[in-house]
């Protein structure tokens, strides 16, 4: 036997939720209680068959049964017999079913069916008691029913209910997990009675201290708003916590729980660090007239806003193939006797390694064995990450930033971002300063150069006149005794101006990179060679004494004449500026990538101040002038020129005693 129904909706249920419920099956609607529910209702009508259908749009879903055969678990509602039910709201009593307008002709039997209403008056079911004979329903029987069937609704209703508050908290659940605040309640007695997903991560930071951040104060009557609260994570980090903590009230009045939200801003405090940084940096390189000066502060401020114990920036210079330090700073309190040397050489370091490898390197531990760190630092236990990144200015690394921490931390995109910003602003400074540096020596070449036509060729020239006048006006006797030592005079003037001259067009061939200088494999043991070879026939018989000291080969890329102009530069200056007696030394060797070659003597030596000067333009130390030492002061500056463009380096480095030594250093391979 089947039933079925109208399709009205009037006053039911919310659709939705009776959408819900009709989805569940019976026996997860409620524990099992519906089927028995269907055979309490066929035993109070004394019939074999007991049904509960839910009505649901214009479907009736079965909910309990009892006595049942053919009855389908899903039927639809129009033209059956529960319609009637459901669209009248009242009961329906039918004794002969073959007898009765309503039924197709065929069916057999007895129904008596009454409605199931929730607390509203809305029909959400109809139950039904059967029979497969024709049968008298008496007045017990229907009271019987209608009392199940109220019985039945209130059941459902419940049912239905439990649902509701089930659903509701599910989503209350959902929405509190969805939150970026942790969220967490306790009861009166303080006992944790709900925490969302985002307070158990804040639990895994920070360990138990997260569990009442607020909630004691709030049982006690207190409300806090935005209370910035600072906590040691399980790493050492601090944390920083926005804290929002209140009171439940229950219906009386009385404090029946609190409840706390709180919010991890510690990446927010930690990009306002950033942020900070990044200024400190910024006004350190503004203020400060070189990179020597800047760097203890751009490294303060680094050190400080990670959190971390120690920095270092790097300089390259390529000449010698090795980054030089020239900046460190540690953390206030931390101590370290780990020796950091003064210069790490191409690829060997962290520094050293991050300039091979042209990006930055981050070294989780540096105490194992695949560290960049030198085995010394490694062993010492007192440093773990260290970061390195490289300082550049377009393609070119000047030089390297380094930075370490006490205690092993993972890779952070943040904060790499930070550091190659700082790197940057460091390239740059140092890239700016060098541009200043070449239009201060262009503006005081051009003024050399202007004193240069005003004095040193002036006065050849003048030497060259007053000569030729007075060889203009010399008679036949005079012209025979005097004309070669006038001749002579206007020779030696014409020759140096032809020097200053040549050397003049040489430099400034160099400086513009007009001058053509081939760099192929030479041995620049056999030009050194050479040159002091030449500078012992020239000084033979003098009281001076030449040492070398020269590995038998030295190959490196070089222009052969241009090098080769250099070093006697170089031996010729030595022996000039050496009185009687004095002692001249010629080493060459290499060291790391890079060729050292050293002239030392024992001359009128040059002050710390006047060295630099040496290499621009026209310039002669004071002590030159002094004793009337001819020459024009281009030497040096046109030896740097030629070095430079080897990419190497030139200068006069500290001297024992008395005396000046000049140290070249010359890359041993390509660059």
């Amino acid at each position: 036997m089947e039933d079925a129904g109208l399709s009205s909706r009037t006053g039911r249920l919310d659709e939705d939720l009776l959408h819900e419920v009709a989805e569940l099956h019976p026996a997860s609607l409620d524990g099992g209680g519906a089927d028995e529910l269907a055979g309490l209702l066929a035993r109070a009508a004394n019939a074999p068959v007991g049904v509960i259908y839910l009505v649901r749009d214009d479907t009736l879903k079965l909910y309990g049964g009892y006595g049942l055969a053919d009855w389908r678990s899903e039927a639809p509602l129009k033209g059956s017999l529960a319609a009637v039910v459901a669209e009248t709201g009242e009961p329906l009593v039918i004794d002969d079913l073959s007898a009765d307008d309503r039924v197709p002709p065929g069916r057999t039997g007895a129904y008596l069916g009454h409605p199931m209403r929730d607390r509203n008056g809305a029909v959400l079911a109809v139950c039904c008691a059967a029979d497969a004979e024709p049968r008298t329903w008496s007045a017990q029987e229907q009271s019987s029913v209608a009392e199940a069937a109220l019985v039945g609704a209130l059941l459902i209703t419940e049912q239905l209910s439990r649902y509701e508050i089930d659903r509701q908290r599910r989503f209350l659940d959902a929405v509190l997990d969805s939150l970026h605040d942790g969220v967490t309640a306790c009861d009166e007695q303080g006992r944790i009675v709900f925490v969302n997903e985002r307070m158990r991560r804040i639990w895994a930071d920070i360990g138990p201290a997260g569990e009442d951040l607020g909630l004691r104060s709030a049982l006690q009557g207190e409300h806090l708003h935005d209370s910035d609260m600072v906590l040691p994570g399980l790493n050492r980090r601090e944390r920083h916590y926005l804290v929002d903590a209140h009171p439940i009230i229950g219906p009386g009045g009385q404090t029946v729980g609190a409840v706390q939200a709180v919010q991890d801003v510690t990446r927010r405090k930690r990009v306002e660090r950033f942020r900070t940084c990044e200024l400190a940096v910024t006004t350190a390189l503004a203020e400060a007239p070189s990179i020597e000066a800047a760097g203890p502060r751009v490294l303060e401020a680094v050190v400080g806003t990670l959190e971390w114990v120690h920095a270092e920036l790097w300089l390259v210079e390529k000449a010698a193939g090795v980054v030089r330090s020239v900046a460190r700073w540690s953390a206030p309190g931390w101590q370290s006797d780990i020796e950091v040397p003064a210069d790490l050489p191409f690829g060997v370091g962290l520094a050293g390694r991050a300039w091979q490898v042209g990006k930055p390197l981050w070294i989780r531990d540096v105490g194992r064995p695949q560290s960049l760190i030198s085995p010394e630092t490694a062993a010492s236990g007192a440093l773990h990450t260290a970061l390195a990144v490289p300082v550049r200015e377009g393609f070119e690394t000047l030089g390297v930033l380094t930075v370490f921490a006490d205690t092993v931390e993972d890779p952070e995109d943040e904060l790499l971002a930070l550091m190659s910003g700082i790197a940057a602003h460091i390239g740059q400074f140092v890239e700016k300063h060098l541009v200043e540096d070449l239009q201060r020596q262009l503006v005081r070449s051009k003024n050399e150069y202007l004193a240069l036509v005003g004095h040193e060729l002036r006065t050849p020239l003048t030497s060259i006149s007053a000569y030729t006048e007075l060889l203009r006006e010399a008679d036949e006797v005079s012209l025979i005794s005097d004309g070669p030592r006038l001749i002579a005079v206007i020779e030696r003037n014409a020759n140096q101006l032809k020097d200053i001259i040549n050397e003049l067009m040489e430099l400034s061939a160099l400086d513009g990179g007009h001058a053509d200088v081939q760099l192929t494999p030479m041995d620049l043991a056999e030009v050194v060679r050479d040159s002091v070879a030449k500078a012992r026939d020239a000084v033979a018989g003098a009281p001076l004494v030449i040492e070398d000291d020269l590995p038998d080969q030295l190959v490196l890329p070089g222009d052969r004449k241009r090098l080769r102009q250099v070093v006697d530069n170089l031996i010729g200056n030595a022996v000039k500026y050496s009185p009687d007696g004095g002692h001249i030394g010629i080493t060459l060797k290499a060291s790391g990538r890079a060729a050292e070659l050293a002239v030392s003597d024992t001359g009128l030596g040059v002050s710390v101040d006047e060295r630099e000067k040496l290499f621009t333009g026209l310039y002669r130390t004071s002590r030159a002038r002094d004793s009337a030492m001819p020459g024009t002061g281009l030497g040096m500056t046109l030896s740097r020129a030629v070095v430079s463009r080897h990419h190497g380096s030139i200068e006069l480095v500290d001297h024992e005693a008395k005396g000046t030594t000049v140290l070249v250093r010359l890359p041993l391979d390509a660059r």
